[in-house]
């Protein structure tokens, strides 16, 4: 995700400087920007991490405003810092990065969005606010764990009817505008009956998510049963197919009990 957000704030004509843990200066520098080793200050900065782990381990550089892209969790966005901040995980994938057609959920106060939002907007298309720190990233967590919810519902609705001699292409006509539509039956789904398994995304870092989730819904104390369900469904995956890419491995775990993918029924 970072290549192609560089890659819109220069086009959007921004003075853009970037650093990474591994050396990427060839592909900054492609984009247009350019690379140092080391950041010591800037105006904006806008982190994009890859989880938890490394954004409790992050200490911001000195800077007007820390716009954080990460999907991090709900008490990552409890956290002080000495520097003016948003959190503002993102929805849309690498492709909606690259069209500037990414939605933010943006956690904070009011005046500093509003400050960032001409910056945003060189690659979002769709800005919440959702509220003060912490909600953008329990708003964004939410969403990702009723996506992962629909994608396993789904699998294993469309495996019974596979078995009992219904396609799943015919499944998929019938459940499009029907109650048990979802954004994941009419966007995703082909993916899956195709034997795609979306793999932008690694599995640990989506049993993250969703643990994220648990931890809050447990400090909350609302009731998470189906919560739990979900992620105990992806930690088997894990424990089965091992860190490996693919934001739908938790189907293609459903799909290994029951002996066939849904590919094999088109």
């Amino acid at each position: 995700m970072g290549t192609p957000l560089i890659a819109r704030l220069v086009a959007a004509g921004h003075d853009v400087v970037a650093t990474d843990l591994l050396d990427r200066r060839s592909v900054v520098e492609a984009a247009g920007a350019r690379w140092v080793p080391d950041l010591r200050s800037c105006d904006v900065l806008l982190t994009l991490l890859p989880g938890n782990a490394e954004l409790a381990a992050y200490s911001p550089v000195d800077c007007r405003l820390w716009v954080d892209l990460t999907s991090g969790s709900f008490d990552a966005g409890q956290r002080h810092h000495d520097v003016p901040r948003l959190d503002a995980p993102m929805g849309g994938g690498v492709s909606a990065m690259r069209e500037g057609t990414i939605t933010l959920y943006v956690g904070g106060p009011a005046s500093l969005l509003a400050s960032a939002t001409p910056l945003l907007r060189s690659f979002a298309s769709t800005i919440h606010h959702v509220g003060d720190h912490g909600s953008g990233y329990l708003a964004k967590l939410l969403i990702n764990l009723q996506w992962f919810g629909h994608a396993l519902l789904a699998t294993e609705s469309l495996l019974l009817a596979q078995r009992l001699g219904l396609s799943p292409d015919v499944m998929r006509s019938v459940l499009l505008g029907s109650a048990g539509d979802s954004a994941f039956a009419s966007r995703h789904l082909p993916s899956l009956l195709s034997g795609d398994y979306l793999r932008d995304f690694g599995l640990a870092r989506c049993l993250e998510e969703m643990e994220s989730v648990e931890r809050a819904a447990s400090s909350a104390g609302t009731p998470h049963p189906v919560t739990s369900l979900v992620a105990d469904l992806h930690r088997s995956a894990l424990a089965h197919f091992g860190p490996v890419d693919g934001e739908l491995m938790g189907p293609a775990w459903l799909e290994f009990q029951a002996g066939f993918p849904l590919s094999e029924g088109r």
